[in-house]
């Protein structure tokens, strides 16, 4: 007889995942709910773009079955609850050090982050990646302590240089505490558990539910040979 499946379950932080991570989700929860492309928007006139592909487009069997769930957006300006949250997170040096570990060492952050492989555009200047990213490893990084005020401000100028750099290390705080944010508001309005195949974001959205006291089934998935 096979195990009974729990009913739901959310993916996160990202909206798309390996076929072999659905696979097995598939195995521990009868549906799995998948949010679209997060775009950001930090001020009228700043922000980052959302990509149209769903994880629907390449399993639309699954979707007709209704065990993939798709279409929850998380894109626009950030409400003010929203912001007031991120700043908790970006006040909890315990959770920036979770962060910045990751950063360091989890390709997989870096990549979702930023791309490494080509030159990356900082403020004004184009900086080859393995530069850029070496220098946004930085402890002063780390050690500054980022609101989401600040990152604004910062995104309203044509920066170079060290601000840039603030800039860029900020942005990524921002959009890395979004993206948990929003998986928790998803999952506690459509009572959901969570899951995701990166061990960084468990651990960062693990640090934020013990701090404000939430509880929230959080499940990661090892991923081994893919």
């Amino acid at each position: 007889m096979k195990p009974a499946l729990h009913a739901d379950a959310l993916f996160y932080p990202f909206h798309l995942c390996h076929e072999e991570t659905l696979t097995r989700l598939l195995t521990r929860f009868y549906r799995i709910h998948f949010r679209d492309y997060m775009a950001l928007r930090l001020t009228p006139f700043s922000g980052t773009t959302a990509y149209e592909d769903r994880m629907g487009g390449t399993f639309p069997e699954l979707v007709a079955s209704g065990r993939l769930v798709q279409g929850y957006n998380v894109s626009g300006p950030l409400t003010d609850e929203t912001r007031n949250a991120i700043d908790r997170d970006l006040a909890d040096q315990d959770w920036r050090t979770l962060f910045h570990q990751a950063f360091k060492e989890d390709r997989r952050v870096q990549r979702g982050l930023f791309d490494p492989t080509h030159a990356m555009p900082i403020g004004r200047d184009l900086v080859p990646g393995p530069a850029a990213l070496l220098r946004l490893m930085s402890e002063e990084f780390h050690c500054h302590l980022f609101t989401v005020a600040e990152v604004q401000d910062l995104s309203a100028g044509r920066l170079s240089g060290e601000a840039a750099y603030r800039f860029e290390y900020g942005l990524a705080l921002i959009k890395t505490a979004a993206a948990l944010r929003y998986t928790i508001a998803l999952a506690e309005t459509h009572h959901l558990a969570v899951a995701t195949d990166s061990s960084a974001h468990c651990h960062l959205l693990s640090r934020m539910l013990t701090r404000e006291k939430l509880t929230l089934s959080n499940h990661l998935v090892i991923r081994t040979g893919y």
